[in-house]
């Protein structure tokens, strides 16, 4: 372990001949970015469904498949993953060893669960009275769920991806078991290193990405307000022309 002595750039510079390092946090930001983007995609479906279908049959099922995830521990999940891609390979040859697609696999399977509760509560809470206008003006579903829904609930939906990054950027327990050579995660590496003391890059690298990341937030954040700001203007020059 390193003992502090002063202020200094010099982990910077040894940071970016740290190939190991940087490799593993290239491919933690992949694997987070795709996770981050799929369980949005799926998430918002399945929360919808489970918010507007009401109770359908196989739905006591179809809950319990989304928020399995939920409850599992990771080390239950992991090890069924890594079984069931044993198998798979057995009978039909894929996947070819774990990997990247493994690990982006195991990562959106946990954080759907996460996305659809926050996608299933806000679209619960939305005035139906947009869509209801929409269809009435002549709009078919789709359109008004592209146009009318997606909108009102972006909010939930940039809520969803960030934690959602967060949850597989962070994951140790899932990306041990279903990674293989050459697909080390960045929490890999550092748990690796732990036992031999940690140096001064790890709280390099740490550094960039909180500063990254407080970058992102106050610039989402920034733009959201504009946005509601916007939007409320439109809304009253619309109540003062009526």
């Amino acid at each position: 372990m390193t003992v502090w002595s002063g202020f200094s750039l010099k982990w910077y510079s040894a940071l970016l001949d740290d190939d190991e390092l940087l490799t593993a946090a290239w491919l933690s930001l992949k694997i987070g970015l795709l996770t981050a983007t799929a369980s949005v995609v799926i998430g918002t479906w399945a929360g919808f469904v489970l918010a507007r279908f009401g109770r359908f049959r196989g739905f006591t099922l179809y809950t319990g498949m989304i928020n399995a995830p939920l409850v599992i521990p990771e080390v239950i999940q992991g090890i069924s993953l890594l079984l069931l891609f044993v198998a798979l390979e057995q009978m039909f040859g894929w996947p070819k060893g774990r990997g990247m697609v493994t690990i982006w696999i195991g990562h959106v399977m946990l954080c759907v669960s996460y996305v659809a509760i926050i996608v299933q509560s806000r679209v619960k809470e939305m005035n139906k009275s947009l869509e209801e206008a929409a269809l009435d003006l002549g709009a078919t579903p789709l359109k008004v769920f592209f146009v009318v829904t997606l909108p009102l609930i972006s909010q939930a939906l940039l809520s969803g991806w960030l934690l959602s990054f967060t949850l597989s950027i962070d994951d140790l327990v899932l990306s041990a078991f279903l990674s293989g050579p050459g697909s080390t995660t960045l929490p890999l590496v550092v748990f690796s290193r732990v036992r031999l003391g940690l140096n001064p890059e790890m709280n390099a690298l740490a550094t960039l990405f909180i500063t990254a990341v407080t970058i992102g937030v106050i610039v989402v954040n920034r733009m959201m307000i504009a946005r509601e700001r916007r939007r409320m203007a439109d809304m009253k020059a619309a109540f003062a022309a009526a």
